[in-house]
C-alpha cells in the first residue's frame, strides 16, 4: 500500500483559526450552564501568618451572595499532602487550598466568595475582612541565597553529573581567564487568557470541569485525589486555550476552589483569575550564575566552572536545569557544576518557556561572548572554535546536531561577516550599533502518547487524543500527519483534543507534543488502515481489485493500481461494504526509533544559532532591537508556518526577558507589587523588528518515530543572550543582568 507524502511539511494555516478569530471557539470560562454561581477568590494581604477571625457577615448581606468557603466551612477534601501532588512531581509539601488557617505566601487564598452574579461576589468579596497573626518572613532572593541548599529527594536529571578533570587547576593554570556573577530576574507567565475554571455538575453527580490547563487528565488526576473522588467522577476539558507558556502545568488554586463549591452546593460554578491574581501562584525562578571560564591563547577552552542557584518556595523544592547546558554543547576537558535552591516565602517558583535553558543558557552564552572578547576572537570564530559534536558532559553520541550549519547560514543570511569586532565602533547617525549572537539548545523529548483514528460512515476521518493546544498548532500539525498517513484530504478530517476521555497524552509542555501525539496518530492511522483493508479482504461482495494488495489510498477513496484501471471506491462505500458502521484503531507510541527504548542511549537535542542588531541612544540608555535571525536545527519540520510562529513568538519573550521582564518585589511585604501590564513590562508591537527564521536541514530518524523535534521552547533559548551581547558590541559596556534597562 503506498501514501502520496503532501501534507506533512506544508505551510498549511491553522485549521482552528477561523473557530478562533469568529468566537466559536470555546474556552474555560466561556461555558454557561443554568443555575451557574460566580466565585470570586479573597486573597492573604499577608506573607505568613495565621487566620485569626474571618469577618464576613457584611459580606454575606450583599444581595445574591450564596456563601462565603473558607477552610473553616468546606467540605472534605484529602488531609494527606502526597494527595495534592500534581504531575510535575515536585518534592515537597504541595500546596493545599483552605486546608487550614495558616499563611505560607502572600496571595494565599482565605476565601472564596460564591454568588449570583460576577459583580455581587466582587463586591463581597471586597467586604470580607480578616485578621491574622502575623509571623516573620523572608521573600529577599539576596537573603535567601545564605540558605541555600540541594534537597534530598528530587528528580535525579536536575542533579549535576559528575566532573570531568579537574576544573579548579584548570581554570588556574589557564592564560586566558573570565569570572562573574549573572543575574535574572523573576518573571510571570502573561497569557492572554488568565485562569479561569467552569465546574458543571452533572445529573448523575459527576463533574465536568472546563479548565484552563496544559494537561486535562493531568488536572483529571488531581482533582480526583484531592477530593477524594474517582477518576470517573470529573471529565476535565479544555479544546482551546489562550495561551499558557507553562502556567498551566500544575492545576493552579481555581480549579480545585471551583470544584471543591461545586461539590459543597451541588450547583455549576465558575472561579476566574484577575490579572493581579495570576502573580500569586507560578512564576519563572530568579536565578543567579556564578560562570568561571578559562581558555589557552589561542581561544581553547580548557576549563568551566559554573555555578547555580534558583529560587524555591517554603513548602516545595521546585528545581530545574540551568548549569548543564554550555557544558553539554562545548568541547571542554575540565568542566563541573553545582546546583542549589534558595528558599523563600512566596508561592513555588516553576516552569516557564523553556523552564532551565531559558536561565541557563542565556547567561551561560552572555559569559561565552565574554570569552570570546578576552581571548581577541569573534563571537562566531570561538563558538566553531570549541564545537562539540558530542554531548560533551556525558560523553554522548548525539541523534544529530546541525549547529554549525545552523551557525554558517544564520551568519550569512545576518551578514554576520561584515560587522567590525571593535566594540562601539559602529554607528547610525547619533545611534551606536550593536550586533551580537549565540546559540541555543533545548532537550528533544518523546514521552509515551495514545491516539485513536476513526472511520465513519460519512467518509470523514476522526482523530482524537487528549493532547492540548495552548496556541502551539497541534490541531493543524496532527491533521497534516492522520493526511499523509491515511491518504486523506485536510478537510474531512476532524481533530479532537483536550478532553481527559480521551486516549492518553501527557500535559502539553517541553516541547514533545508535536513528536510524541504526531506519532502517535500516525500509527493509528496506519492500524486503522490496515484494519479497513483486512475487512475487504475478507468481503466477497468488495471489487476483486479492492481485495489486493495493489491498492492505493489518496485523496480520500481507494484506487486500483493496475495499469489501465481506472478503479476508485469512496470510503463511505468501503465502510459499507465491510457492513461496519465505524471503523477505528487506537495506537500507543513509546520512545525511541520504532518503539524501541535502545536509543535513549543517545543524548538529543534541538539546536539553534541566533544574530541580532541593536540599535542604542548614548544619552538615553535606550534600545531598540531592529533586526533578530534565528536558524533552527530541529529534525523534520511538520509545518514551517506554525512552526516559525512558535519561534518568533518565544523570541518576542526572549527579548522581554533581555530587556523588560522583572517581577518586583517588596520584599517588606512579600508581594511582587508590579501585578498589571501598566507596570509589568511586555514587549510591544513597537519592540519587536521582522524576525527572520531559517530551517535547518536535519535528518534524523532515532530522535522519534517520524524524525521530528519540538520547537515550542528552543526561540527562548539563546536570543535573550544574543540582544545581550549587541548591547556591548554596540557600548562596551558588559551587562550581566537581565533584564537590561536604562537605568542598570
Amino acid at each position: 500500500m503506498n501514501v502520496i507524502s503532501t501534507h506533512i511539511g506544508q505551510p498549511v494555516s491553522r485549521i482552528d483559526g477561523v473557530a478562533k478569530v469568529t468566537g466559536q471557539a470555546k474556552y474555560a470560562a466561556e461555558p454557561h450552564p443554568p443555575g451557574m454561581l460566580h466565585g470570586v477568590v479573597v486573597n492573604s494581604p499577608i506573607t505568613r501568618g495565621r487566620i485569626e477571625t474571618i469577618h464576613d457577615a457584611e459580606a454575606r448581606q450583599v444581595p445574591g451572595v450564596i456563601e462565603i468557603m473558607t477552610h473553616l466551612n468546606r467540605p472534605h477534601a484529602a488531609l494527606f499532602e502526597k494527595s495534592y501532588m500534581d504531575g510535575l512531581g515536585i518534592p515537597g509539601a504541595p500546596y493545599r487550598p483552605l486546608h487550614d488557617g495558616e499563611i505560607h505566601f502572600n496571595g494565599q487564598p482565605v476565601a472564596v466568595v460564591l454568588a449570583e452574579t460576577f459583580e455581587a461576589a466582587r463586591e463581597a468579596a471586597m467586604l470580607v475582612r480578616v485578621d491574622y497573626e502575623r509571623w516573620p518572613h523572608n521573600a529577599d532572593f539576596e537573603v535567601a541565597l545564605h540558605q541555600k541548599y540541594m534537597p534530598s529527594k528530587t528528580r535525579s536529571n536536575y542533579v549535576p553529573p559528575k566532573p570531568r578533570g579537574d576544573a579548579a587547576a584548570a581554570y588556574a593554570l589557564s592564560a586566558v581567564k573570565t569570572e562573574g556573577r549573572y543575574h535574572l530576574a523573576p518573571e510571570h507567565h502573561n497569557p492572554m487568557e488568565m485562569h479561569a475554571t467552569t465546574v458543571i455538575m452533572e445529573d448523575d453527580g459527576t463533574f465536568t470541569v472546563w479548565d484552563k490547563t496544559q494537561g486535562p487528565q493531568a488536572v483529571q488526576a488531581y482533582l480526583a485525589s484531592a477530593l477524594s473522588l474517582s477518576k470517573d467522577q470529573v471529565r476535565v476539558r479544555n479544546p482551546y486555550v489562550g495561551g499558557a507558556f507553562g502556567s498551566g502545568l500544575r492545576a493552579v488554586y481555581n480549579v480545585f476552589l471551583a470544584t471543591l463549591a461545586a461539590k459543597m452546593l451541588k450547583r455549576a460554578v465558575r472561579v476566574t483569575l484577575t490579572r493581579p491574581q495570576m502573580f500569586t501562584h507560578a512564576f519563572r525562578p530568579e536565578a543567579v550564575m556564578d560562570i568561571a571560564l578559562g581558555a589557552s591563547r589561542d581561544g581553547t577552552l580548557q576549563s568551566m566552572i559554573v555555578k547555580g542557584v534558583t529560587d524555591t518556595s517554603r513548602f516545595e523544592h521546585n528545581m530545574e536545569n540551568i548549569v548543564i547546558w554550555g557544558l553539554i554543547n562545548y568541547r571542554c576537558p575540565n568542566a563541573t557544576a553545582d546546583y542549589k535552591v534558595a528558599p523563600r516565602d512566596t508561592y513555588t517558583s516553576s516552569d516557564m518557556r523553556a523552564p532551565g535553558a531559558a536561565t541557563g543558557v542565556n547567561l551561560l552564552e552572555m559569559a561565552i561572548d565574554e570569552m570570546a572578547y578576552a581571548c581577541g576572537m569573534d563571537p562566531l570564530a570561538f563558538r566553531l572554535h570549541n564545537y562539540s559534536d558530542i554531548d560533551a558532559m556525558h560523553d554522548m553520541p548525539l541523534t544529530s546536531k546541525a549547529l554549525r550549519d545552523a551557525m554558517a547560514q544564520g551568519a550569512q543570511h545576518f551578514g554576520w561577516h561584515d560587522r567590525s569586532m571593535i566594540p562601539g565602533s559602529m554607528r547610525d547617525g547619533r545611534e551606536l550599533v550593536g550586533w551580537g549572537m549565540a546559540t541555543g539548545i533545548w532537550d528533544a523529548m518523546f514521552s509515551p502518547t495514545s491516539a485513536r483514528a476513526r472511520l465513519g460512515q460519512d467518509g470523514r476521518l476522526h482523530i482524537a487524543t487528549a493532547a492540548s493546544d495552548i496556541g502551539t498548532g497541534t490541531y493543524t500539525i496532527l491533521a497534516q500527519t492522520a493526511a499523509e498517513a491515511f491518504g486523506m484530504p485536510l478537510h474531512r478530517i476532524d481533530i479532537e483534543l483536550g478532553d481527559s476521555a480521551l486516549p492518553e497524552c501527557p500535559t502539553e509542555g517541553g516541547s514533545w507534543t508535536a513528536a510524541s501525539a504526531g506519532a502517535a496518530v500516525w500509527l493509528a492511522c496506519h492500524s486503522l488502515r490496515t484494519k479497513l483493508f483486512a475487512a475487504l479482504a475478507r468481503c466477497e461482495n468488495a471489487p476483486s481489485w479492492a481485495r489486493q494488495d495493489s491498492v492505493k489510498l489518496e485523496g480520500g477513496a481507494l484506487h486500483g493500481m493496475n495499469e489501465n484501471a481506472q478503479d476508485s471506491l469512496s470510503l463511505s462505500d468501503a465502510l459499507s461494504l465491510t457492513g461496519q458502521d465505524v471503523l477505528e484503531a487506537e495506537e500507543t507510541a513509546k520512545p525511541g526509533l520504532r518503539g524501541k527504548i535502545s536509543q535513549m542511549r543517545k543524548a538529543r537535542f534541538t539546536h539553534s544559532a541566533v544574530f541580532c542588531e541593536v540599535r542604542v541612544d548614548p544619552e538615553l540608555g535606550t534600545v531598540r532591537v531592529t533586526r533578530l535571525v534565528n536558524a533552527v536545527a530541529a529534525g523534520r519540520i511538520m509545518n514551517p508556518k506554525t512552526a516559525a510562529s512558535q519561534i518568533r513568538g518565544a523570541m518576542v519573550m526572549a527579548t522581554g526577558m533581555a530587556l523588560h521582564e522583572d517581577s518586583l518585589m517588596d520584599e517588606r511585604v512579600g508581594r511582587f507589587m508590579n501585578h498589571n501590564f501598566a507596570e509589568y513590562h511586555i514587549p510591544a508591537h513597537a519592540d519587536i523588528p521582522d524576525m527572520d527564521v531559517l530551517f535547518v536541514n536535519e535528518h534524523d530518524d532515532e530522535v522519534s518515530p517520524l524524525g521530528v523535534k519540538g520547537v515550542g521552547e528552543i526561540g527562548m533559548c539563546g536570543t535573550a543572550a544574543a540582544i545581550a551581547n549587541a548591547i556591548f558590541h554596540a557600548t562596551g559596556r558588559r551587562e550581566r543582568n537581565l533584564p537590561i534597562t536604562p537605568g542598570a
